[in-house]
């Protein structure tokens, strides 16, 4: 058992939150934002759809491997100069992007993005969770989850829009207006960020290998791992096939993917924050089970649809990204409180690993379930949503079995 230490004094919580979202928003914006150039991409650099597939899969892979690499180093630093240190990578990583003359130069760059940018992801919750109080901190998380809800809207229809209206530099735009962005945020954190040392005072027993196995081994910590993993396996076996799937066997335009995207984020950046609140004042396990209960039925609709009317489809896709995602909210605030002050930084890295490395087997083997019919009509993508239904059932149990009643507030009332 551990308790909560007390939390580094911020003066302004609210632009504290505001700044780190910011850092968050730019580097999931970075990942989104590739996904509309691929046509670009294809006839600019003379690639086939395996090799764009590749620069897609380079990130979070890359992503995934500098989680565990981080975790050797990431509590033995200042989390501000780490957070600056390696943000700062990320903005040229991604400049390298818009400069590469060809595919292996933008292969490497955009591995390089997703090795820093991975980072950032599980050091944006650290900081959180060193920062607020248990008690405050589902409506932290949903605050920063805005960040992925935006980054969702704006992703797809900003990086057409940007590749189009300055035809001159064509897909390399969207990179060189990240750069922009983020230098700013990076101005605004050098201001506002705390320097967060509190995690140096603490003895270590042993080298840094030694120190990681031991943080992955503890019992409670697995358990949290178990949890992320099948969250994660609960969206992602889906979320990828949505809009092959809307416009194969549902029948709709490939425009309105893009209607899908905007209402559904647009939807999700207000109750990801509601969501967050309603954790804080009743309880981050009974609002998760609630959440994810309620996310079966979008779920298992969207697996099922058949050619229906754009509106009712449109009405199940905002569910799907009210309560899919929303998940996450209560879910990260109460992983977040597994760990010892000391070794969170070491535990979020390796839980930012474990989330990269389960979405990406998720959206696999979700790929080998489903064909394609002589017709082109995806099939099994049924079983599929029913795969995604049994991971999200056993997230619910496993959420009980989190070590989170074990912390205690700052009014020594266990946590809920």
């Amino acid at each position: 058992m551990h308790s909560a230490s007390p939390s580094p004094v911020v003066k302004n919580e609210r632009l504290f939150l505001l700044t780190i979202a910011g850092i968050q928003f730019t580097h999931i914006l970075d990942f989104m934002i590739m996904m509309p150039l691929g046509p670009q991409l294809i006839r600019v650099l003379h690639i086939d759809t395996h090799q764009f597939g590749v620069l897609l899969s380079s990130y979070t892979l890359t992503a995934a491997a500098s989680g565990l690499l981080a975790a050797t180093y990431i509590d033995r630093f200042d989390r501000r100069k780490l957070m600056l240190t390696l943000y700062a990578l990320f903005i040229i990583a991604t400049l390298c992007c818009g400069l590469a003359p060809d595919y292996s130069t933008l292969l490497i760059a955009r591995a390089l993005a997703g090795a820093f940018g991975g980072i950032l992801g599980a050091l944006v919750q650290t900081m959180v969770a060193d920062v607020i109080p248990f008690e405050r901190r589902g409506k932290a998380m949903g605050t920063v989850m805005t960040a992925f809800s935006i980054s969702t809207v704006a992703g797809v229809p900003l990086g057409l829009f940007l590749a189009s209206y300055f035809s001159t530099i064509g897909w390399r735009a969207p990179f060189f207006f990240i750069v922009l962005l983020a230098t700013g945020f990076w101005l605004i954190g050098y201001k506002l960020l705390p320097n967060l040392t509190a995690h140096l005072h603490s003895k270590r027993v042993g080298n840094v290998f030694q120190q990681l196995f031991a943080v992955a081994k503890e019992p409670s910590h697995l358990v949290a791992f178990a949890f992320i993993a099948l969250l994660m396996m609960a969206g992602f076996t889906v979320i990828p096939y949505i809009a092959l799937y809307l416009t194969t066997n549902v029948g709709l335009p490939e425009s309105f993917i893009t209607v899908i995207y905007l209402c559904g984020g647009a939807a999700a950046f207000f109750t990801s924050q509601l969501i967050g609140r309603m954790s804080d004042r009743h309880g981050k396990l009974k609002v998760f089970q609630r959440v994810a209960l309620a996310s079966f039925i979008p779920l298992l609709v969207t697996t099922h649809l058949v050619p229906i009317a754009w509106w009712l489809v449109l009405i199940n896709s905002t569910l799907f990204f009210i309560l899919v995602p929303g998940r996450m909210v209560p879910g990260m605030a109460m992983v977040s409180a597994v760990p010892a002050p000391h070794v969170r930084g070491t535990f979020m890295s390796l839980v930012s690993s474990v989330q990269m490395l389960s979405s990406g087997l998720a959206t696999l083997a979700a790929g080998m379930i489903m064909t394609r019919a002589p017709d082109g009509q995806i099939v099994h993508y049924d079983m599929v949503g029913y795969i995604a239904v049994a991971c999200g059932i056993a997230t619910i149990w496993i959420a009980r079995h989190l070590r989170v009643a074990a912390t205690t507030t700052t009014t020594g009332k266990p946590l809920t």
